[in-house]
């Protein structure tokens, strides 16, 4: 089993592996009396990591997971004003995903993966001082796109002919998102929003946290990713291009940005980018039989 957590130090790194996330073979009987395949969706996964440069850090407050086999990734995203005390704001969230890959990983084997009872696992393994925003996402042959998220961490599901799925934000107020934290009674799974969605082949998932989703908006997004999934890159080369893309616009004061738009909203005006940690993970689905 490939599974693995990353949280990666240095400005620029990269998941290298495009990982393949099998779905189990099912044989199914036509009218005819003949043996047929169902589709048998697989999700070739790949990231890319910018950890904002900072005093104290060189691993930034983001952490994520692929794990092959098990067909399930997911992003953390640590809440940065832990720091102000002296606390490494991204501990919780290392922490976290660890323990959310833990809990996929020792699973029954005969059991589909249920990202809320993943995130319920890891969330009461993880005793830290610190809070984070989540968002785990597992493939299953028959229900499609499971996901529960915590957060403005998020995703999208980019479909040919120009349909794009966006994951809603929670949070309390403008830039203060939901959050997981111990020992707080209203920081549990409980608040998380549990999504379920039908997927096909040719469907591409790009999750992250909100460092890539405060600077890009859906469609920038999809506009950078399609091309290139269509002219055959590997998925973390998209990834890399998507948080590249991501970062740049986080350094450009002049930019109007989601982050920009929703400051507007709030009353507040905050012009440019927002200079964040950037995780994206972007999963392919395809169909095996093809």
């Amino acid at each position: 089993m490939y599974c693995h957590v990353l949280a990666i130090s240095g400005f620029l790194s990269n998941d290298m592996a495009a990982l393949t996330m099998e779905g189990e073979e099912q044989n199914t009987t036509t009218d005819h009396g003949t043996s047929s395949k169902k589709r048998e969706l697989t999700m070739t996964s790949g990231s890319s990591y910018i950890p904002m440069e900072k005093l104290g850090t060189l691993q930034g407050d983001d952490a994520h997971f692929i794990c092959a086999e098990k067909k399930t990734v997911g992003v953390a995203d640590g809440v940065g004003g832990w720091s102000k005390h002296g606390i490494d704001a991204g501990e919780y969230a290392r922490q976290l995903m660890s323990n959310a890959e833990y809990a996929v990983v020792n699973g029954e084997p005969s059991s589909k993966v249920d990202p809320r009872k993943v995130l319920d696992a890891a969330y009461s393994k993880t005793k830290v001082k610190g809070s984070s925003t989540a968002c785990i996402l597992t493939l299953d042959q028959d229900e499609g796109l499971t996901t529960v998220n915590m957060g403005d961490s998020g995703f999208l599901v980019i479909r040919k002919g120009g349909d794009v799925y966006k994951s809603p934000i929670q949070q309390y107020s403008f830039n203060y998102p939901y959050q997981l934290q111990d020992n707080d009674g209203s920081r549990t799974p409980s608040g998380a929003q549990v999504t379920t969605l039908p997927v096909e082949a040719g469907d591409v998932i790009v999750a992250g946290t909100d460092g890539l989703f405060d600077n890009l908006y859906p469609r920038q997004i999809e506009e950078l990713v399609r091309p290139m999934i269509e002219g055959g890159s590997d998925p973390h080369d998209v990834a890399w291009a998507v948080a590249g893309q991501a970062y740049c616009t986080s350094m450009d004061r002049e930019a109007f940005t989601p982050f920009t738009e929703g400051s507007l909203e709030a009353g507040k005006s905050i012009v440019g980018g927002k200079e964040d940690d950037i995780t994206v993970i972007v999963s392919c689905i395809v169909d095996d039989r093809l």
